[in-house]
């Protein structure tokens, strides 16, 4: 019993949270926003056997870029064994992540979705699509990774996190664009969760607003402008930052800020890509990911 998923990484350029502990179940939570999914991200490969000597029922194993715990993998690996009995069976699990950890590329969201939807597939569990996302989406909020990626990832492509909460709760609505690229430089990580707590009356005064002019003029050179505003708004440029964000204007470039992290994206028509590239390769202490949107979303790989 064996399964591959992926799930592609998701940046957010502005958003709004909601994080009621009034309710008491962990879909309702989220966020409203803006962002996109691109082709990198996290594949997970899941392979069931029967437990032996084994001193747990599971192994975790990283490929790629590391992060600092698995409490999200385990968490969705939990909620799975809540479902049938499957206490003499042994999961070997491996994450290969393709995109840095911490930088704001929802990584966390991507590790719970694509190894919710292989768990599914290797278990044949049979569960309706939705009810796979919102186990990813719950591990996330339990484990105050995030707010709103799994949704957003979950529907892939560039999109407006319209109602907040988890897959069959919450609702985006996609944006088509012409063929772009997304050129990208992350520089340092960012806490997601120490950055929502201390800010979150900010965030959700201009995220809220930002929605809805974008709903109107669904345009992505105006989403990058309003990330930009989005960031300096609630304090994440740092001096690094400011001087590639002035040097791409001075280009006539648009760029945005991934939330939470030191990154700063492009969406751009292909043929600007060299320029982007040419500016970028300066900064030599950043990490430069090219790419494209990823329109599809989470997925079973089968190969």
């Amino acid at each position: 019993m064996e399964a591959t998923a992926f799930c592609p990484a998701h940046i957010t350029g502005f958003f709004k949270a909601h994080l009621d502990e009034s309710l008491d179940n962990f879909e309702n939570l989220g966020s409203m926003g803006a962002g996109f999914s691109i082709k990198q991200g996290v594949t997970t490969r899941v392979k069931i056997e029967t437990k032996k000597d084994q001193e747990s029922n599971f192994r975790i194993t990283i490929k790629g870029y590391q992060p600092d715990k698995t409490d999200v993998s385990e968490f969705v690996l939990n909620e799975f064994l809540k479902i049938g009995e499957f206490s003499k069976k042994f999961f070997d699990i491996e994450h290969e992540i393709s995109i840095p950890v911490g930088y704001g590329l929802g990584s966390s969201s991507a590790v719970a979705l694509s190894l919710s939807f292989a768990l599914d597939q290797a278990l044949e569990t049979k569960l309706d699509k939705t009810i796979i996302g919102q186990i990813a989406h719950n591990a996330e909020v339990n484990c105050k990774t995030g707010l709103g990626d799994v949704l957003a990832s979950f529907n892939g492509g560039f999109e407006i996190r319209v109602k907040p909460g988890a897959p069959g709760i919450g609702s985006v609505e996609k944006i088509l664009t012409d063929k772009i690229a997304v050129i990208m430089i992350c520089f340092s990580p960012i806490s997601t969760n120490r950055f929502i707590k201390e800010h979150l009356s900010q965030i959700n005064g201009l995220g809220g607003k930002m929605v809805n002019k974008l709903l109107e003029s669904k345009n992505y050179e105006h989403f990058q402008d309003m990330s930009l505003e989005f960031a300096k708004y609630v304090n994440v440029m740092t001096p690094r930052m400011q001087k590639l964000v002035n040097e791409l204007s001075e280009n006539n470039i648009k760029c945005g800020i991934a939330l939470f992290g030191e990154t700063i994206f492009s969406m751009i028509p292909k043929e600007d890509k060299s320029r982007v590239l040419e500016i970028l390769q300066n900064y030599p202490d950043g990490i430069i990911i090219r790419s494209e949107l990823d329109n599809i979303g989470a997925r079973i790989l089968y190969n």
